[in-house]
């Protein structure tokens, strides 16, 4: 049963092959079984599992029906889940339990899903490469000795190794679509605002999005389908309808046309990714498919935006996590500031301390014009940029990642070369564009991805085009050996 996708577990539960209960009981012996090899888990909620399970084969014993009820999934360890430990990968929120369901756990469970745990991920969403984790580092299934990609890699890890079918997770740089690329996973980004970020501990506010990580677009569209919508509690919500993304997947691609960012395939990218890339441009042609090169000229600039931007807001943020209220303190403090101090000194790893550093300094008086402002008058031109370009194609695509999931620790002594990482994905935040990463062939058996962007709100574009691609090729469809 662990091989069986979302949209297969609809089916098999529909027809009775097997309850909820079963298959709950049988995906937790493997966590249980496997995980120590990855340490994608943070919480197993076993029992919060098995009782969700029985509610959804009761709600089908009395006629209701639905492509979620009683379907397994996990969520990312950001979002607030009622009764159980919420950590977000960090000491400083060890010991918190959520007195409250965040938007989207609330939405799934009154859809029917049911919670297996909560995954590993980068302290606070802050990382490339799942190694910040108070919890100590994700392993990536198809290599354990190389990272599953960051800040969702417990997620990207746990559905990649087949320990549950999907999982949630959050992208405020790239954080769905990278691990998905390294994991051979589809992860989608929402437009900003399609999902409610209520309930979810936010790193940068501006940028931060909820969405689904699975092995298809088509099991992608399912679990959005279940996230997505208003929700008058998160202020950055929008009042838009949401429509069927099952309903679009099966459309034709011909006349589709896709965009090749010139900029997409300069330097810094390894060569056989390109030529994946290239691979599946081949394929989408045959489907129908018409290419053009297109331009993003403020590219370039991308980078040093976000990392003002991200630390900026993260620094706003994390400044709730005094020692004071909730959340890690330390002992015997002599004084406020002494607690404020050693609070926040011990309480946050390494990558958070810097980027909340780099964050205040980019807001302090004197540097507020010169940098924090000036990151946010490149934002706007990344954003014009796709504007125009969506003037003249549907979808963009290119690379998700440079380079291909890297060593365990291989980058740890210079932070800059995995902000690097993050140079396709990053610009989709910036302006609150929907992307989606598929599986798109493998290098010297580790995983590449392939990137699609689309105006706001075509999410349902993004999954049409990737169920397509995946009808023709196999990638998805491959395992990790050992799992």
């Amino acid at each position: 049963m662990h091989q069986l996708t979302l949209a297969g577990i609809a089916r098999g539960l529909a027809d009775k092959s097997f309850s909820s209960e079963e298959l709950t009981r049988a995906l937790l012996q493997r966590i249980h079984q496997l995980d120590p090899q990855l340490n994608s888990f943070i919480s197993i909620t076993d029992e919060l599992a098995i009782a969700q399970a029985k509610a959804a084969d009761a709600r089908r014993a009395a006629g209701e029906s639905g492509a979620l009820l009683g379907a397994p999934i996990a969520h990312k360890d950001l979002f607030c889940t009622q009764g159980v430990r919420t950590s977000c990968g960090s000491k400083m929120l060890d010991s918190f339990t959520s007195p409250y369901d965040a938007t989207v756990v609330a939405r799934l469970a009154e859809a029917g899903t049911v919670t297996l745990g909560k995954t590993n991920m980068d302290e606070f969403a802050m990382g490339s490469a799942n190694e910040s984790s108070h919890y100590g580092a994700v392993k990536n299934p198809w290599n354990l000795e190389h990272v599953p990609g960051g800040s969702s890699g417990g997620s990207a890890a746990a559905v990649a190794a087949r320990l549950l079918p999907a999982a949630t997770g959050t992208d405020t740089g790239g954080s769905i679509r990278q691990p998905a690329a390294l994991t051979s996973l589809t992860g989608l980004k929402p437009t900003y605002g399609r999902v409610s970020r209520w309930g979810m501990i936010a790193y940068a506010s501006s940028l931060d999005q909820g969405g689904p990580m699975a092995r298809t677009a088509e099991d992608c569209a399912l679990l959005l389908q279940g996230m997505a919508g208003f929700d008058p509690k998160d202020s950055t919500s929008i009042d838009e309808p949401v429509p069927d993304y099952s309903a679009s997947l099966n459309g034709s691609l011909q006349g589709l046309r896709i965009g090749l960012p010139k900029e997409y395939f300069g330097a810094g990218l390894d060569p056989r990714i390109a030529d994946l890339v290239q691979a599946s441009v081949k394929e989408l042609e045959k489907l129908g498919a018409v290419i053009k090169e297109i331009s993003l000229p403020n590219m370039q600039h991308a980078i040093p935006a976000y990392y003002v931007i991200a630390p900026a807001e993260a620094s706003s943020n994390l400044s709730r996590f005094d020692g004071v209220r909730f959340g890690y303190r330390c002992e015997n403090p002599r004084d406020l500031t002494d607690l404020y101090k050693r609070s926040r000194g011990e309480g946050f790893g390494s990558e958070v301390q810097r980027r909340i550093m780099v964050g205040t300094y980019a807001l302090s008086a004197g540097y507020y014009d010169a940098y924090y402002l000036k990151a946010q008058k490149i934002r706007r031109l990344i954003k014009n940029d796709f504007m125009a370009a969506f003037e003249g194609v549907d979808v963009i695509l290119g690379p998700t990642t440079p380079n291909l999931a890297w060593k365990i620790g291989a980058k740890n002594a210079d932070p800059v070369a995995e902000y690097l990482e993050d140079v396709y994905t990053i610009t989709a935040n910036l302006a609150g564009l929907p992307g989606l990463s598929m599986p798109a062939g493998f290098v010297d058996g580790l995983p590449v991805g392939v990137q699609l962007l689309a105006p706001y709100f075509q999410e349902g574009r993004l999954l049409n085009v990737a169920h397509q691609y995946q009808q023709v090729t196999d990638w998805h469809t491959r395992v990790p050996n050992g799992f």
